[in-house]
């Protein structure tokens, strides 16, 4: 059985420091992904060595339990022995070929098994192009332009999308970036999420011009935030009477929150479906999928084009086939909701014996601690935050051999490779990081 982290050393992360300093001489802000920066906690970030189970190890030896996951995918943690053979056994025959392969047509149908929306699938190269992707496919289908999405959910880069997106752009204060055409974002509608009136009032002010109403069905973009009661059964039946898809982003609750996503758990089918993270076993990958009428628009079956070099890269089905195979085992869900439980039933008890405001969101294997008066419903009353309190927490928690989110604007993962040593471990570490 893997050990817990061990407290860290806080002066011991000089190669990091010196590998940002490198970095930003080479990469916008020293990253490749802005939250990775650490502007909204300050410091440096830290610098990765190696990932093994549920641990991540720094470039100065230290050892911390990672609840980040890579964003999501690590779901059966880092470098698991049996994904990590299949990607060197496909690698030996080639890394890609630009041509079809039969995993891709086994990898198809092993997604049409589990995920109940999805009739007919294509793989993209990730999260980001798959939800493009969907949207184009829903404009098509419907002959619309218009799409709602809502506020705080983050869907991608793509230029119609960021428009007050959550995750990143929330936290470097830019939810509409520069560089995006006020024509394109005229065509992307805000509503509020957990809000049904709000969708509604769209449909409203631009009747028959909607293609479709793209959401998280939990949030994970500003933090966990689950829907409340009849709030997707509510946009199934309006999209349904719009004649709108209605689009879900399962790129990070696809086969997280049960064996066929968060439309399982609800019990909610949507006409579109977009996958990503756990699907490629930690590889660049993403997918999406849905009704045979619908998917029949997707090229070269239909007028729809959409297409990638990589798309079906034989090293990320292997991967993604692997990860899939080994969720689909007994118990492996009920295990993740025990995590999640006690490290819930635990940081809420740490912050009521202190009395400090917070409320706790969990689904499953997602979780966010915040720091704010409940409820918390969407993405105004995550704005309400204490930003001070969290930025302590994070740096409490890292220095205590904890690696979190460095963003109350993300949530936080468990994954199969955590102990309930690890979570007793972790409870142990806010004890005294929660101040």
């Amino acid at each position: 059985m893997s050990q817990p982290a061990s407290p860290v050393n806080t002066a011991n992360r000089t190669r990091s420091e010196a590998a940002f300093l490198e970095a930003q001489k080479v990469l916008p802000g020293g990253v490749n992904s802005p939250v990775r920066a650490f502007r909204s906690v300050g410091g440096t970030p830290v610098f990765i060595e190696k990932a093994k189970g549920a641990y991540l190890w720094d470039l100065d030896g230290n050892r911390y339990i990672d609840y980040v996951g890579t964003w999501g995918p690590a779901i059966l943690g880092h470098a698991h022995p049996q994904v990590i053979r299949k990607i060197q056994q496909t690698a030996e025959n080639g890394t890609s070929f630009g041509a079809p392969t039969l995993m891709e047509t086994e990898m198809a149908q092993l997604v049409i098994d589990m995920v109940p929306s999805i009739e007919k699938v294509r793989f993209v190269s990730s999260g980001t192009e798959a939800v493009m992707s969907a949207i184009r496919l829903a404009r098509a289908y419907t002959g619309r332009t218009k799409i709602i999405k809502f506020e705080g959910c983050y869907h991608g880069h793509s230029d119609y999308l960021l428009v007050k997106a959550g995750s990143g752009a929330a936290t470097q204060g830019v939810p509409d970036s520069a560089g995006v055409p006020a024509s394109t974002a005229a065509e992307t509608l805000n509503a509020r999420f957990n809000d049904l009136d709000s969708v509604e009032a769209l449909f409203r002010a631009y009747p028959g011009q909607i293609a479709g109403v793209l959401i998280e069905p939990v949030a994970g973009n500003m933090g966990c935030i689950p829907p409340l009661p009849g709030f997707l059964e509510g946009l199934r039946e309006l999209t349904r009477q719009e004649s709108a898809c209605l689009i879900f982003d399962e790129v990070m609750t696809g086969f997280r929150l049960a064996p066929g996503g968060a439309q399982e758990r609800f019990g909610v089918t949507p006409d579109i479906t977009c996958l990503g993270k756990i699907i490629g076993g930690g590889l660049p990958v993403g997918a999406y999928g849905g009704k045979l009428e619908i998917m029949a628009q997707v090229a070269p079956e239909g007028p729809m084009y959409q297409a990638g070099t990589l798309s079906g890269n034989p090293l990320a089905m292997a991967a993604g086939m692997e990860t899939l195979k080994l969720l689909r085992q007994p118990g492996t869900y009920e295990r993740l909701e025990a995590l999640g439980q006690q490290l819930g039933d635990g940081l809420q008890a740490i912050c009521q014996r202190k009395g400090i405001p917070y409320h706790l969101h969990g689904v499953g294997a997602m979780m966010t601690l915040f720091f704010a008066e409940g409820p918390i419903h969407n993405y105004q009353d995550v704005c309400r935050f204490d930003r001070e309190r969290f930025n302590r927490f994070f740096w409490g928690m890292l220095d205590r051999g904890v690696y979190l989110a460095p963003s109350q604007f993300e949530a936080g993962f468990i994954s199969l490779a955590h102990t309930g040593a690890d979570v007793q471990a972790t409870l142990e570490a806010a004890e005294l990081a929660i101040r």
